[in-house]
């Protein structure tokens, strides 16, 4: 055990993340010709190729696949067990990868912004898009944090739930539903645009319609809410949003909201993560700034 070095572990996670020498001796800060010479290291000390060429890349041998899970983990428990007790947040320098959908990061990036300014300025964030939800992505390390609807989750993940909300209808200012009483038919009778990464027309809110006798016409749909939130701006479309979304957000487009008509159930927001993270110091100050923002 004296001769075991835990940068060999961290060379081996980079290399096997990034599937470049080029990409791995970045990651790390280093050169390629000395990340190069590590590879060479590592194939001693595991017996085994490890990456191997595939056209201009590398792939990972079945070997290094078997070791790419152990080693992250074995990585993430030492990183906890020297981050125990209360970060340095001054001098921290880190960055943390957010995955949240566009509905939350107008109101969640600058929160998180003004926390680091305050706290931690040697703090960063990638904020990363929902396409990696459903994926390994939070045990393989590269999501610190996923912040949403918790849906699809491994089953040693953390959960924290932190907070019920609900649907609205968003409208330009002026809009025809802005005026009178707004019933599920009028409500109905509006052409609406509909959020839906996979390109769904429909959604929780037609199957409420649904009971009452009516339908409405979805005239389009969108892959991202900004989207949808512009094309509301300059239309007499109607879209939906999360009655915790800022007022203030809403004025700046040129937007405003309107109660639905409608029960629909409501949805909670929590946020779920990796147990590598349970005593780091820095992810416990992370989980608090969404704590504070959210709760």
């Amino acid at each position: 055990m004296e001769s075991v070095d835990m940068n060999l572990l961290v060379a081996l996670d980079a290399l096997l993340a990034e599937g470049s020498v080029t990409g791995a001796a970045a990651r790390l800060h280093t050169s390629p010709p000395a990340m190069s010479r590590t590879l060479g290291r590592l194939r001693r000390v595991f017996g085994d190729p490890l990456l191997v060429r595939a056209g201009r890349g590398l792939v990972p041998t079945v070997r290094a696949l078997e070791l790419r899970d152990e080693a992250r983990d074995v990585i993430g428990r030492a990183q906890a067990l020297l981050n125990r007790g209360a970060p340095d947040l001054a001098a921290l320098t880190r960055s943390f990868a957010v995955q949240a959908g566009d509905g939350l990061l107008p109101g969640l990036g600058p929160a998180l912004l003004a926390a680091a300014r305050r706290d931690a300025p040697g703090v960063t964030f990638r904020f990363l898009p929902e396409t990696l939800e459903g994926t390994s992505a939070l045990r393989d390390g590269r999501v610190d944090l996923e912040v949403g609807v918790i849906e699809h989750t491994d089953p040693e993940t953390r959960v924290e739930q932190l907070v019920t909300s609900e649907l609205m209808a968003i409208v330009r200012p002026g809009h025809p539903l802005t005026a009178g009483t707004l019933t599920p038919a009028r409500y109905a009778a509006a052409e609406h645009v509909n959020v839906s990464r996979r390109g769904r027309a429909t959604g929780p809110v037609d199957a409420v319609l649904a009971g009452l006798g009516l339908t409405r016409t979805v005239a389009a749909v969108v892959p991202s809410f900004t989207a949808a939130l512009l094309m509301l701006r300059d239309t007499d479309l109607v879209g939906l949003g999360p009655t915790g979304l800022a007022r203030n957000l809403l004025a700046g487009l040129g937007l405003t909201s309107v109660p639905l008509p409608l029960e629909l159930p409501p949805f909670t927001l929590g946020m779920a993560w990796h147990p590598r993270h349970d005593a780091d110091g820095a992810h416990h100050w992370l989980r608090d700034q969404l704590r504070a923002h959210l709760t």
